[in-house]
């Protein structure tokens, strides 16, 4: 019998603000030592009063308004209550009814994936677990930072659209400097509901809750074992239970943690330290007016002005800063330039950007106090290499040059002698000469084995090196080697 599955996500994030939601607390998510950044406020102590984080519930309303949502002109804070040790006064300060916004959508590859709502909630504290001991720990330093809560309707089938969905989601956060949603950090977490159903059947399957995915890799695989796994109960003609499951990354497969609870079982009921909220659509306006270029309007940009292919436009889009610089580079490459050539010339900074330059980061910012390659001395180098004043080596060895000590890359070029062979008689010199000293390579060659030329022509580049163009050294050499 045939399948056909049901998902929809819950991811929370927590946003970058100074302070926690309710309180003046430092929201510092590097902070290493335990339950500094707190205060009787966030602890919960009695007779304490929250005051609302405006700055948080801007992001929150920002981030609804990129993604399509009606935002509420009246909104409210409710209590959420439960009884977990991480959870300092008892109860959650969360939103049910009237959320900041709702109706949304997010495309993803030509799918449009409704959005149910996004509201504001504060976060938990954080549990560890010391191996060996018969204890558990609380730090209580995230409690009270504010988390933003997306909830999409049931229109992902695949795992691979809910992985999709949640790292669009995730570059778009930080696009709008809501969230840096590193998920190995917790900042950003995903859980998914799961459904299957027999094709034949109208009804939505049970729908089962895997908690806590802390990885695209994770919210992938968790969904395609969880669907594998319903279909299987089925199959055997037994029931799927409601129930929350966690996920094993290891063994990659979930396993059951709780029956899931209802809405009733929180006894929600409004916030009563907090009053409502009213806003004004003018003030939706100005905050509109705010909004960035958006990743899909990037995407968009960069492949119909810059004709780059989709995988080295997909990098520019998901690393902000790098396709920030990279533009700056194409804007230095000269203003007067004919459309093929900038094009030529675009194409070759993206290329040295993406492969070299990356290489050289290993993961660093551009943007970092480290970084010395202006974007002016960048698009120099890519003139130069365009000329063939200088070799692809040469550009190399210029370019670690430049992430070592930044410089200009000419006078690089001229202080360590690197200027570019062009006297073709020294060529081939030297050429007959590597011909001479390596009779076996050439011998080889004659018997038609193609590295042999390919040793040659490494052989030349060492010996000139790396001055000379490889399709030249190719050139003369085959050239000596036929006469």
């Amino acid at each position: 019998m045939n399948y056909i599955p049901t998902i929809g996500l819950e991811i929370h994030a927590e946003l970058k603000t100074k302070s926690k939601m309710f309180c003046s607390s430092l929201n510092d998510p590097l902070e290493q030592h335990p339950n500094v950044n707190v205060c009787p406020v966030c602890m919960g102590h009695p007779g304490t009063l929250p005051v609302a984080n405006k700055a948080a519930i801007k992001k929150v309303q920002k981030v609804g308004l990129a993604l399509n949502c009606t935002l509420a002109l009246f909104s409210k804070f409710d209590r959420k209550n439960y009884f977990y040790p991480d959870l300092p006064k008892g109860y959650q300060i969360s939103q049910y009814d009237l959320p900041f916004c709702k109706e949304g959508y997010l495309d993803i590859e030509g799918k449009r994936i409704h959005i149910t709502r996004i509201h504001l909630e504060e976060d938990t504290g954080r549990l560890l677990h010391p191996k060996g001991t018969d204890y558990s720990l609380v730090d209580f330093n995230r409690a009270g930072v504010p988390l933003l809560e997306l909830v999409t309707e049931p229109d992902i089938t695949t795992g691979e659209e809910a992985r999709k969905f949640a790292q669009e989601f995730q570059v778009l956060l930080r696009y709008l400097a809501a969230s840096e949603a590193n998920m190995e950090k917790g900042q950003m977490r995903v859980e998914a509901n799961v459904s299957v159903r027999p094709e034949e059947q109208e009804e939505l399957g049970t729908k089962v809750e895997v908690k806590n995915l802390n990885s695209f890799r994770s919210v992938e695989r968790a969904i395609a074992f969880e669907i594998s796994r319903q279909s299987q109960v089925l199959e055997s003609g037994q029931k799927v239970i409601q129930e929350t499951r966690g996920w094993d990354d290891t063994k990659e497969q979930t396993f059951s943690q709780r029956e899931k609870e209802e809405a009733h079982d929180y006894r929600y009921f409004p916030e009563p330290d907090l009053p409502p909220f009213r806003f004004t659509k003018q003030e939706f306006e100005e905050l509109k007016a705010e909004l960035p270029e958006l990743p899909w309007q990037r995407r968009e940009r960069f492949v119909r002005e810059y004709s780059l292919g989709m995988k080295e436009t997909e990098v520019f889009v998901q690393q902000k800063d790098m396709g920030e610089y990279f533009e700056k580079v194409v804007s230095e490459l000269g203003p007067d330039l004919a459309p093929e050539k900038l094009q030529k010339l675009t194409k070759l900074s993206a290329n040295y950007i993406l492969t070299d330059l990356m290489g050289l980061l290993k993961g660093a910012s551009v943007n970092g106090e480290d970084f010395l390659i202006t974007p002016e001395n960048f698009a120099e180098l890519v003139l130069l290499i365009e000329k063939e004043e200088i070799s692809s080596a040469i550009a190399k060895q210029v370019l670690k040059e430049m992430f070592a000590r930044g410089g200009d890359p000419s006078q690089i070029i001229e202080e360590r002698g690197l200027t570019q062979i062009i006297d073709e008689t020294a060529i081939q010199k030297m050429a007959k000469e590597i011909i001479e000293t390596n009779p076996k390579a050439v011998e080889d060659y004659k018997k038609g084995k193609g590295n042999a030329l390919q040793f040659l022509v490494g052989q030349l580049m060492a010996k000139t090196k790396g001055t000379i163009n490889p399709e030249t050294a190719r050139s003369i050499l085959e050239s000596l080697l036929k006469t």
